[in-house]
């Protein structure tokens, strides 16, 4: 015998209307930069169809399928292959949104290039394509752009096409799409972590200006200041040099962070005035006087490490005893 709860569901009719009204009631709200998995079940040549759980398909086009050129959608995706895409606009008159797999990839080269920045990473990249203001590459897919101040090669900016090049990153900017590296910092950083201040070094004067000379270090440049010339007053460098002269010069100081090195040969005179009037003896008694230089340096450190000590003790013994113990069982 049927009772009449059974009855009652045995009359009721679910229609096609009743249907659509429950899928609109728990169907989920897309909205264009959602980020959702999807599932492939047709790929045609222009683009596939995803599964994204809506009433109906979504369609991603192959222009964004990737950060990098698609010629064939097969590249990137397989059938019934579930993966992340973004959202990129609303429902047409069809009700079909547009999906985007570039829109995930850029959005994640921008984080890991920004990342690579925080940590000063030193990156390699195929040098694509050259122009009037330098060279551009692709990190993480995306566009980058050398400067020509920020390339340091002998041979013509065009012949760099194909190349492999360490680059440092100098500006990082999502929002203005800017990306800019630098080859010539990756090359100073590389050379600079072979040198340290006191060494002498050989090289070639490679410009003059009025404060100093630009002197080539064995592919990086470091300046020899006027005032780091000779003890003696100087007019101009190029009273005292000409371009392509091979030196001796000591290094006084290092910038990694900024890729400037600072020499001397002033440091390197025996005594004031020697590089005006006998270079060569310089160059001579070069590592001799570098090695005074150092040692002074070395002393100077001493020194200061001492005076630190001595204040640090008197600092003590200026605290009361009982205040010690408070503050050790605090």
């Amino acid at each position: 015998m049927v009772n009449q709860k059974e009855k009652d569901t045995k009359d009721i009719g679910f229609t096609h209307e009743d249907f659509a009204a429950l899928l609109d009631r728990y169907d989920y709200h897309f909205s264009p930069g959602d980020i959702v998995a999807g599932t492939v079940f047709s790929v045609e040549p222009k683009g596939a169809l995803i599964d994204i759980g809506a009433k109906t398909a979504a369609y991603i086009p192959i222009q964004e399928m990737s950060i990098n050129r698609v010629d064939d959608p097969l590249e990137v995706l397989e059938p019934n292959e579930t993966r992340e895409f973004f959202i990129l606009t609303d429902e047409n008159e069809d009700g079909q949104l547009t999906l985007s797999i570039r829109r995930i990839e850029y959005m994640r080269a921008w984080e890991r290039v920004r990342q690579l920045q925080q940590e000063d990473a030193t990156v390699r990249s195929e040098v694509f394509a050259t122009n009037r203001g330098g060279a551009l590459v692709r990190i993480e897919g995306l566009r980058g752009f050398i400067p020509g101040s920020h390339i340091s090669a002998r041979e013509a900016k065009e012949d760099l096409v194909g190349q492999d090049l360490p680059l440092k990153f100098l500006e990082v900017d999502e929002e203005r799409n800017r990306l800019v590296l630098s080859h010539r910092r990756a090359l100073v950083e590389r050379k600079m972590s072979g040198l340290e201040v006191g060494q002498v070094v050989r090289g070639y004067v490679r410009g003059i200006k009025p404060y100093g000379a630009f002197i080539d270090i064995g592919g990086v440049s470091g300046l020899l200041h006027i005032s780091e010339i000779s003890h003696e007053h100087i007019d101009t460098p190029h009273s005292v040099f000409g371009v392509n002269d091979e030196l001796k010069v000591m290094i006084i100081d290092l910038d990694a962070e900024r890729g400037r090195i600072s020499l001397s040969t002033k440091q390197l005179e025996p005594e004031p005035g020697d590089m005006l009037k006998n270079r060569q003896l310089v160059f001579e008694k070069a590592e001799e006087m570098a090695e005074k230089y150092r040692q002074k340096l070395l002393a100077e450190a001493e020194g200061l490490s001492t005076e630190e000590e001595a204040a640090a003790v008197g600092a003590t013994e200026e605290i009361p005893e009982e205040e010690m113990v408070t503050a050790t069982e605090e």
